[in-house]
């Protein structure tokens, strides 16, 4: 988990489900629901151990972690309770389809919130960073090195703000896509996300 500290199973009132409350699984960078399944203590507890998803499965009466068999894990970034403390909302990325069916979500591939696809495409980012090779035009820009990223954050910025000025809608758009996504990687070249970015935001906007 993420910087925060574990959720204790004390906290939770498992009795009042006859010791099993209802997990909400959320991606962290989308905010994509993935699933729902459900908990007792072990489960909470090897949940935040391994920092793998796990449940305990109705079924097969034994604990589950999710993708044991697939791989398909989800990789816990954090977890809380809600008010009433008999249910948790856990927020993991997801290696893989999050369902058996092979859709990103239980609940089908429903198209999330349009600003949610930059956390789609950070992840996207991710994988094509860690494949490496020459196919991957990403892969082959984070080879490149900083200062060669930079440049061409430089040269879209310059694009962008010139179609702002003198070219239609399209054409802005566009180009800023193209900003954005050469920001990203120049992020990630760093060992920063679009979160950091975000983030910063949120501080200056409290202030």
């Amino acid at each position: 988990m993420t910087g925060k500290s574990p959720l204790p199973a004390e906290a939770i009132d498992f009795e009042k489900g006859g010791g099993l409350v209802p997990a909400i699984v959320q991606h962290s960078l989308t905010g994509e629901v993935l699933m729902l399944g459900y908990m007792n203590a072990e489960a909470l507890a090897a949940t935040q151990e391994k920092g793998l998803v796990t449940f305990w499965s109705r079924s097969k009466n034994r604990l589950w972690t999710k993708g044991e068999t697939s791989g398909d894990v989800l990789r816990l970034v954090s977890i809380a309770a809600d008010c009433d403390h008999d249910a948790l909302l856990v927020q993991a990325l997801p290696e893989g389809p999050t369902c058996h069916l092979g859709t990103r979500s239980c609940f089908g591939d429903i198209p999330g919130p349009v600003l949610a696809f930059l956390g789609q495409l950070s992840g996207i980012i991710d994988e094509r960073a860690e494949a490496g090779g020459e196919e991957s035009y990403t892969a082959r820009l984070l080879s490149s090195g900083i200062n060669k990223i930079a440049q061409k954050v430089g040269e879209e910025g310059v694009e962008t703000a010139l179609a702002g000025a003198a070219e239609n809608d399209a054409a802005l758009t566009g180009e800023a896509a193209d900003l954005v996504f050469h920001l990203m990687v120049l992020l990630k070249a760093r060992g920063l996300s679009l979160t950091d970015v975000a983030e910063e935001l949120q501080r200056r906007h409290a202030k």
